[in-house]
């Protein structure tokens, strides 16, 4: 079996070792500018179109991390990249749904104890006591409820908080109060004082995170995106933070990153960036996934994480 692996701005190094630990009978090799040898299966990560480009003998391609925009992407620019009846797969958690309830936890945690308030205070040697505030009363919305979306928003409910989720088709998830729907996104949003972005990125969310938005949030709410930067109408949010009708946020992604060094979001006091760590990839945990999975389809099996075109996601 030959493996292709093409893993831009990952170690590809530690990278192509887990994959030929996780499946010591296949032939695994990293992709060169020269490479065009026959491929059963492609490991990729934000690949050089040429990676894909006449590979018709692949039987399945797998995206190396949990958002597969960037490879749909290249399938929208040329669809004999990557056809529909291309089987493609992402990873299913491997250990970043973890690591995204711990970012958003904290961020949950730090706006219902208002300690970005006391961090203020603290620079003007101030010693005032706030209003305390409580995680049953205390409204959090989970945009998004796929494998990530859920266990952040179970995460949240273990700790006591009101938790609320939104998705595209219903969800049922205990102690979780889930919408579904267009129709139902205005309720969900209604009196939020904490929404967590976790979309897929697509066109139908591209931007989801503008004006009316932040408006259906209750008044000094705290937004927090950890999915991806075109989600989020930057304008939109600066404007809503100084008017004060947001009262925070956090983003751990950007349209562009790095973020450039002149953004007006490095100086404005109530946001706080991170460079796209809110979940790194785990490489032993998703070599052993993508080894399973292939094991899966050599057997005329379906494995879980099949992206739909249709969806973008």
């Amino acid at each position: 079996m030959q493996l292709l692996m093409a893993m831009t701005g990952k170690d590809g190094t530690e990278w192509l070792n887990a994959v030929r630990d996780a499946m010591p009978g296949a032939q695994v090799r990293s992709w060169t500018a020269d490479d065009d040898a026959a491929a059963d299966y492609a490991l990729v990560w934000r690949p050089d179109p040429r990676v894909l480009k006449g590979r018709h003998g692949l039987k399945a391609v797998f995206n190396m991390g949990a958002g597969a925009d960037a490879l749909l992407a290249l399938a929208k620019e040329d669809p004999e990249l990557v056809p529909e009846s291309l089987p493609v797969f992402r990873i299913e958690d491997a250990g970043m749904a973890g690591q995204m309830a711990e970012y958003a936890l904290y961020a949950a945690l730090r706006h219902l104890r208002r300690f970005r308030e006391y961090e203020l205070q603290q620079r003007v040697q101030t010693w005032r006591p706030l209003r305390p505030r409580l995680a049953q009363d205390f409204n959090v919305g989970i945009l998004g409820l796929g494998s990530l979306g859920a266990e952040v928003a179970r995460r949240l409910v273990g700790w006591g908080f009101n938790v609320r989720g939104f998705s595209r088709r219903e969800k049922d998830i205990e102690g979780v109060q889930c919408f579904a729907g267009d129709k139902a996104f205005d309720a969900f949003l209604t009196d939020l004082d904490v929404l967590i972005n976790l979309l897929p990125a697509t066109s139908q969310t591209h931007g989801i995170l503008e004006k009316k938005c932040f408006s259906k949030l209750r008044r000094g709410a705290l937004v927090v995106n950890l999915a991806r930067g075109s989600h989020l109408v930057q304008d939109d949010l600066l404007d809503a933070v100084r008017s004060g009708q947001v009262g925070g946020a956090m983003l751990d992604v950007f349209s562009v990153e790095p973020l450039p060094s002149q953004h007006p979001f490095w100086s404005e006091p109530a946001i706080t960036l991170t460079p796209h760590i809110s979940a790194v990839t785990q490489v032993n945990e998703s070599a052993a996934q993508v080894s399973k999975k292939i094991a899966m389809l050599e057997r005329g099996m379906t494995p879980g994480g099949r992206v739909d075109f249709a969806l973008g996601y």
